[in-house]
């Protein structure tokens, strides 16, 4: 049996990049697919139907089972659609992958506040959508006394995770789906339902246009490894999906052939005092903190974790 064998497993952003990956891999692993993609540019403008459509037709030809959705993520109903889709045309859902995202890049002191809000609702709002629809499912089956084994994989990012300038919507978006995907799990765990996210490192849409990194990233024409591939990035989720997946309210980076595992926030440093602080106490107790702990100004962070 191969590792998501009869899997019902929902993909959003699904037309292109990393998405499209996760599509083909669960197809050919067995799953049944929901390839979800609006389908519009990669700042959120626009629709079209044609990159799902195109991807379910390579599972199709191939043999595999998927079909096309456009709906929005965002958006309370459409997001609702998109888990009801699965549910009518293949019996059931086993796992869901937010994937879906748009870029809307700017400075802090520049940025408009549609700019923040869009970013905001497709990432963070998205993925929460697409996990409460889902996961009132599969409770409802629970309190009914049926067996789940449900999965939820969220796509967090390096740019949440280290905190990129010039970022400052995405990266809050992407820093909330990785606390989010923890909460979730604890929550979620009662149902049989798992909770992990990922911060992928691979060549997209969105890594390309990314000033600095781009460049950096093009195909390898040696023939060699191409740490850059986005199908580099779906085994991990395909682990992740599969029924005997033991990993729950876990975050991972994984790009090329490496993966890592973050921790929850850990404590760098802690200083105490015997009595009440003072402004002056607390400036000679973390005195030392700022040398140890350096932030360069007007930088900006792309690439691999190691990068930084």
């Amino acid at each position: 049996m191969v590792a998501l064998d009869g899997r019902v497993i929902i993909v959003t952003g699904a037309g292109r990049g990393v998405g499209r990956e996760h599509a083909l891999l669960f197809a050919r692993e067995g799953a049944k697919v929901v390839v979800n993609d609006l389908g519009g540019e990669q700042d959120g403008t626009g629709a079209s139907t044609g990159p799902a459509d195109e991807v379910v037709e390579e599972i199709r030809s191939s043999g595999g089972e998927a079909v096309a959705n456009g709906d929005s993520v965002a958006d309370w109903e459409s997001s609702q659609r998109i888990v009801n889709q699965a549910i009518e045309t293949f019996g059931d859902l086993h796992g869901v992958v937010n994937n879906a995202g748009i870029l809307r890049d700017r400075m802090l002191v520049n940025m408009t506040e549609q700019e923040f809000d869009l970013v905001i609702q497709v990432h963070l709002k998205g993925a929460w959508l697409m996990m409460k629809h889902a996961a009132t499912y599969w409770r409802e089956r629970a309190k009914a006394g049926e067996e789940v084994n449900a999965a939820i994989v969220n796509t967090s990012s390096t740019s949440g995770l280290h905190s990129n300038p010039g970022q400052i919507n995405y990266a809050a978006a992407k820093s909330g789906i990785a606390t989010m995907s923890i909460v979730a799990a604890r929550e979620l765990g009662r149902y049989g339902v798992r909770v992990n996210a990922i911060a992928p490192s691979a060549r997209t849409r969105m890594t390309l246009a990314t000033p600095g990194l781009g460049e950096r990233i093009g195909e390898p024409t040696d023939g060699s490894f191409d740490q850059w591939d986005a199908a580099n990035i779906s085994p991990l989720v395909g682990w992740l999906l599969a029924a005997d997946c033991p990993a729950t309210a876990q975050v991972y980076w994984v790009g090329g052939n490496r993966i890592k595992r973050y921790v929850e926030w850990p404590p760098a440093d802690v200083v105490s005092t015997d009595d009440m602080w003072s402004i002056e106490s607390v400036a000679e107790a973390i005195k030392d903190w700022e040398s140890q702990h350096v932030v360069t100004r007007g930088s900006r962070i792309t690439g691999l974790v190691e990068d930084r």
